[in-house]
């Protein structure tokens, strides 16, 4: 990305590391060994080693790292949801990059969690809310998550806590390569229809990987706020053709449309590995325009 090289070096590292783990539970191995500096070497973002971090210390979380969940990464598929005419499947496992800002990593010696940070249960996660109010900007997108348990029929799951975060339209992670920054992260609860709402905006492509968001789940908001026992770390993917359309738009989004020509599903350090089922339901259904906002709408399925 212009004004990003340590991008395409990390990148380099990351697709290193990545290429050595083992299909499905590549990213579980690798996020439970990670809880010191070494989890910068991850995936996501400008992920590199000299990259600059706003830190959040916390006493309380440490850099303990999170466990996941038990769900195994293959498809399991199951009875038709509850709300939908699809049947649901258990998301896989992916990796939180190095950008997480939950705990499980640390620079300089100190550990950034924005988890513990009062104000992170949030719906409209386009501002900064810790030392900045610097609002991220562009397309604007209303992202609702529904969490159901795949070994209940599609059950929907009530008060369980997600927390959301992404890049910026440049392809910046906040408290890391937007340092200063505290845009684009937050929790919310599943209602008793097991849903959660975003406010966000969509996020932009950096070099080597496709558009994409990051999510955890947790069994309860105290578990989410303490930064700790995530019960799944996955990832959702952009729509191609939602991406093409936004990205055309080259003053809000510089770099992306070049950066998104370079990738593919089929080549992405992440998502390549994953089934056709699989990656159908971590791409969300979009309905709107740049000019009115979209709003878009995916299954989360936990194994409970």
């Amino acid at each position: 990305m212009s004004g990003h090289h340590d991008h395409a070096h990390s990148l380099a590292d990351d697709l290193k590391v990545i290429e050595t783990m083992m299909a499905r539970r590549r990213a579980l191995k690798w996020f439970a060994g990670a809880g010191t500096a070494a989890f910068v070497a991850g995936c996501g973002g400008s992920d590199g080693s000299s990259s600059s971090v706003s830190v959040v210390s916390s006493g309380t979380a440490a850099a303990t790292p999170t466990p996941t969940a038990t769900a195994t990464a293959t498809p399991t598929p199951t009875a038709t949801a509850t709300s939908s005419s699809t049947a649901c499947i258990a998301d896989p496992t992916e990796t939180a990059g190095p950008y997480p800002g939950d705990g499980t990593n640390s620079a300089s010696g100190s550990t950034s969690n924005v988890l513990t940070v009062n104000g992170i249960v949030r719906s409209d996660i386009r501002s900064s809310f810790i030392s900045t109010s610097t609002v991220a900007t562009g397309t604007l997108l209303t992202l609702t998550l529904t969490l159901v348990n795949v070994n209940a029929t599609c059950a929907p799951l009530a008060g369980y806590a997600v927390y959301l975060w992404h890049c910026d339209r440049q392809g910046n992670y906040s408290l890391y390569t937007a340092a200063a920054e505290s845009y684009l992260r937050g929790v919310q609860v599943t209602d008793a229809n097991g849903q959660v709402t975003f406010t966000t905006i969509f996020p932009g492509c950096y070099d080597g990987r496709w558009p994409h968001m990051h999510f955890e789940v947790f069994s309860s908001q105290s578990n989410a706020l303490s930064g700790r026992y995530a019960i799944l770390t996955s990832q959702l993917a952009m729509p191609a053709a939602v991406a093409s359309t936004v990205y055309a738009d080259t003053t809000t989004y510089p770099s992306s449309t070049a950066n998104l020509a370079r990738v593919s599903l089929t080549n992405d350090n992440v998502f390549a590995d994953n089934t056709t089922a699989q990656i159908a339901q971590q791409t969300p259904s979009f309905s709107g325009s740049v000019a009115a906002g979209y709003t878009a709408t995916a299954l989360i399925g936990i194994a409970r």
